[in-house]
């Protein structure tokens, strides 16, 4: 699978534009803030319905336009053509067609195109909170897994509940135990099934990002992801039922799968506090390129690989190391960006490998 055309009208910075992608590696050159990542936030759109960057679709339509579409021409193995169109006007809700036939439900769209995007945003797994590493982990596994993602909306629902329940106790001097059970029963039933997939995940998961960043150092560290919960190695009913007292006092469920967070190692330190800036983006880029290569062991053919400015902090071996990586026929159509037109070139001028460098600006 992969993008042929991107037509793109009233997107951002852009007013009317059009490109034809080879199925390997296209490279958009220029310097910061014409439009590059712009174009991969468009191929980004064709894929998950939505931007990498925004939850509001409408900051993305173009200053004194009315709307903004996306336009994407995919041919598939088989020969098969799919035109995928994204429309957002003003005021309206957002509109998702696949060969002209609207979806009733974006969620239907999800896991049709697959891709992974590399973004500077991604080092924010490292030094943000738990939150955001419990978010990627969820979002990677829900793609592929209805019943987990409806096991953890039914867990999120079921918090809120009991989170209520407690806060109202506390403020009225007095418990029920009868009505919180309900609630407990849910969390207890929902969080293990979700610990549990958790666990499968990463078992499958480390490896392939193992692999990935032994690549890309050359061998040269060693990296682990380490999975923290309150349940590891417990009962995960008694150890639920034994933070009551906590959960009475603090007015919030202090324990559950919503505390759960990942440790990023490098050589048995936390790559947080002792990598450096290179070593962290060699970490995340690990990541991500374990998580393509999980979805291309789900889904049986190869995501698309974006790649918004990588080079940028990374050594001359693991600049090599990475496009020698994504050359190679494990990998399908990659996108790339970079503010150096020379390093391109330079680097496709010891390769054979069909590709196509766009310099930015584009002209309308």
């Amino acid at each position: 699978m992969y993008l042929q055309k991107l037509a793109l009208s009233g997107f951002k910075n852009y007013s009317q534009s059009e490109l034809t992608f080879s199925d390997k590696i296209n490279c958009f050159v220029g310097n910061n803030g014409v439009g590059k990542t712009n174009l991969l936030d468009a191929i980004h759109y064709l894929s998950f319905c939505k931007s990498f960057f925004t939850s509001l679709d409408t900051q993305n339509i173009r200053h004194g336009e009315e709307f903004f579409a996306i336009h994407g021409s995919f041919l598939r193995g088989n020969d098969t053509h799919d035109y995928v169109q994204c429309i957002q006007k003003k005021n309206q809700r957002k509109r998702f067609l696949i060969n002209k036939k609207e979806y009733e439900r974006l969620a239907d769209h999800i896991g049709s195109f697959p891709l992974v995007m590399i973004s500077p945003y991604d080092r924010d797994l490292i030094n943000d909170g738990s939150e955001l590493r419990r978010k990627y982990i969820d979002s990677v596994i829900s793609q592929f897994d209805k019943f987990y993602l409806d096991n953890l909306i039914q867990y999120n629902k079921a918090l809120v509940q009991r989170n209520a329940l407690l806060k109202h106790f506390g403020e009225q001097n007095y418990f029920d135990s009868t009505s919180l059970e309900i609630w407990d029963e849910q969390m207890i039933r929902l969080g293990e099934q979700v610990f549990i997939r958790r666990n499968e995940f990463l078992l499958q998961f480390i490896p392939l990002f193992q692999h990935y960043f032994g690549f890309l150092s050359n061998g040269s560290e060693i990296v682990d992801i380490r999975y923290i919960s309150q349940f590891s190695g417990d009962s995960y009913r008694d150890t639920f039922k034994a933070a009551l007292p906590k959960d009475r006092a603090a007015q919030y469920c202090t324990m559950g799968i919503h505390k759960d967070d990942m440790e990023f190692m490098l050589d048995g330190y936390p790559v947080k506090k002792f990598g450096s800036q290179g070593q962290q983006k060699s970490f995340v880029i690990a990541v991500k390129l374990a998580q393509f290569e999980y979805t291309k062991n789900i889904k049986g053919f190869k995501p698309i690989l974006l790649l918004d400015d990588v080079f940028d902090k990374l050594d001359d071996l693991r600049v090599s190391q990475l496009i020698k990586l994504v050359s190679e026929n494990s990998f399908g159509q990659v996108f790339i960006t970079d503010t150096s037109r020379e390093r391109i070139r330079s680097i496709f001028d010891t390769m054979e490998i069909d590709h196509r460098i766009f310099g930015l600006p584009l002209s309308d």
